[in-house]
């Protein structure tokens, strides 16, 4: 439409044929096509003055074909038909190469995707264009942003353990002077999250007053336009530096394009090609890149100046001061309360009161302690544990851990309030094997909330002289009600268990026989051949019994005693 115009132009201003075909390199055929409709309107060269608007609107006239392409467009109205299914499948982002290629598979159009492209163009150019207008925002004043995200850098071979790991960098930059930090990580948890933020804070100096991160959960824990909800460690940061996060939309990158463009370049200028030793390596070499290369080059936005410069000159003025205390991480979490009264953080069980069973809590994590909190308000408190588990026996109701609870330290401490004899039959159970005695010694004790103390201090007593100091016995002597009857006399047997009713009865149904008095010796005895004396052989005297001891009675059955004397004949 332009070029028919200046041609007209040219020609109104009296040009011959030749001199516009020169000076517009068209070809004479082409200028006399498009002159001859004016000359036949009887217009002349060197007539009225016309202005180029009233060409346009003459060569409207006599060529419509060149101010409205769709009649040159012969697969046009195959493509009108969908109209209402293009204009549905752009409402809800699909790309024209997909609509061109479901309206070719399934409603068999035959027309080319650049003439689809051409029709959307000239058809329905708000749904194809108004999602691509970007508004020019003006950049932030020194010291008032900071945009984050991460990247992806690689693959790399950790040296000491062989495996191929993934690498991402987290990069942050202060959009006035482009002044950038990058710490590449190997995971991108809530730790390296936080981590890399305090780096980067004390990288600058000091802190921005606004941060615009991505939608990570590490951040954000639900995107939303107006009001996000801030992930709550990500919020303590915040607070602790005085600084105040506004996410960026989802899926909007455009939202912080200082930091999205940055990305190809840090992984072409620091990544690719290097080799490191360690993450330590790593994270050391990306400072001095920061500050060394990519610090010091050329920034075209910044009139070519270096963006370290730049910085240095009207930015880190205008930081926040960094806080005097370091700030500490802190990890959330939630769990549900078992019916072991423990909730798990991390790969640890802390135990909470018995009266928050059931309940959902959010649990703090720092590297020393663990909070854990019901509605925001601090139910129990830990020492952080890598693994296991941490109980205070306290959160427990008191009856379901009596026997925990009573140690041996405990029942000799109650034995002491009860009385010496308590004291030393508790003493006597717990002397040996204490931990499996420890319930006996229990069970003697729980007797006085029964029977009273002073009772139980008789019925001890009684069990120790008696010489049996156990729990059946003292719970028999209670129950028996004989703890206050005086001790038997002794016997004498110095306490044997085979003769239960002492010496004095063991021989009390046996019999006494007389014995006859023993004759006088003689001092010359002499043995008659005709009478053979008792026959003793090396097992002792068959014949004869035992002799007995002066004052006991003879055996049952013995025969009568007789003694061995000289019987002779008299001598004729």
């Amino acid at each position: 439409m332009t070029d028919v115009t200046e041609i007209l132009v040219h020609w109104y201003a009296g040009r011959s044929q030749s001199e516009i075909a020169t000076s517009l390199g068209v070809d004479r055929k082409t200028i006399k096509k498009y002159v001859t409709p004016a000359i036949e309107a009887g217009l002349a060269p060197g007539g009225p003055t016309m202005s180029i608007a009233d060409w346009a609107e003459l060569c409207g006239k006599w060529f419509p074909q060149v101010t409205d392409t769709r009649l040159r467009q012969t697969t046009w109205p195959q493509i009108e038909a969908h109209r209402d299914y293009i204009a549905g499948m752009l409402k809800a982002g699909v790309t024209q190469a997909t609509i061109w290629q479901r309206l070719r598979d399934e409603r068999e159009l035959r027309a080319s995707l650049a003439s689809l492209k051409r029709w959307v163009a000239a058809n329905l150019p708000e749904d194809v264009r108004r999602d691509r207008v970007t508004v020019l925002m003006d950049d932030p004043v020194p010291g008032s942003e900071a945009q984050i995200d991460y990247g992806h850098l690689g693959a790399w071979v950790d040296p000491r353990s062989g495996k191929k790991r993934r690498v991402w960098a987290f990069v942050m930059v202060l959009p006035a002077s482009r002044h950038m930090f990058v710490r590449p990580v190997l995971a991108m948890d809530q730790r390296a999250w936080t981590e890399c933020h305090v780096a980067a804070f004390d990288f600058f100096g000091g802190v921005p007053a606004r941060l615009v991160p991505d939608n990570l959960k590490t951040g954000v824990d639900k995107p939303d336009l107006y009001d996000p909800k801030i992930n709550r460690s990500y919020a303590e940061l915040a607070e602790h530096y005085g600084t105040l996060v506004d996410p960026a939309r989802a899926a909007k990158p455009k939202d912080k394009p200082r930091v999205e463009r940055p990305m190809p370049y840090v992984r072409d200028s620091f990544w690719r090609g290097r080799e490191f030793v360690s993450l330590q390596h790593m994270q050391e070499q990306a400072v001095l890149w920061c500050r060394e290369v990519a610090g010091q080059r050329q920034c075209r936005p910044l009139g070519g100046a270096a963006p370290l410069s730049v910085f240095d000159a009207v930015e880190a003025s205008e930081l926040k001061l960094l806080p005097r205390n370091r700030f500490v991480l802190a990890v959330w979490s939630r769990g549900t309360i078992g019916p072991d009264i423990h909730v798990r953080v991390g790969k640890s069980l802390y135990s909470v009161p018995w009266r928050h069973i059931g309940r959902r809590v959010d649990a703090r994590e720092t590297p020393t302690v663990v909070q854990i909190f019901d509605n925001g308000e601090l139910i129990a408190t830990h020492g952080r544990r890598p693994a296991g588990k941490s109980t205070d026996l306290s959160h427990y109701p008191p009856e379901k851990i009596a026997f925990a609870m009573r140690t041996p330290t405990w029942c000799r401490s109650q034995a002491a309030d009860i009385g010496p004899a308590c004291v030393a039959l508790i003493g006597g159970l717990l002397e040996v094997n204490a931990l499996f005695r420890l319930r006996a010694a229990q069970g003697v004790l729980g007797l006085a909330g029964k029977h009273g103390a002073a009772r139980l201090e008789k019925a001890c007593a009684r069990a120790v002289e008696v010489g049996d100091p156990t729990y059946r016995t003292v719970k028999g002597i209670l129950a028996a009600g004989t703890e206050a009857d005086p001790p038997p006399p002794s016997t004498g047997d110095g306490g044997a268990a085979a003769h239960l009713h002492g010496p004095s009865q063991l021989f009390a149904n046996v019999v006494a026989l007389p014995t006859p008095a023993p004759a006088p010796a003689t001092d010359h005895a002499t043995v008659s051949a005709d009478h053979e004396p008792d026959v003793h052989d090396e097992h002792g005297d068959r014949g004869t019994p035992a002799p007995t001891e002066p004052g006991q009675p003879a055996a049952l059955g013995a025969g009568p005693a007789t003694t061995s004397t000289d019987t002779s004949e008299e001598a004729s």
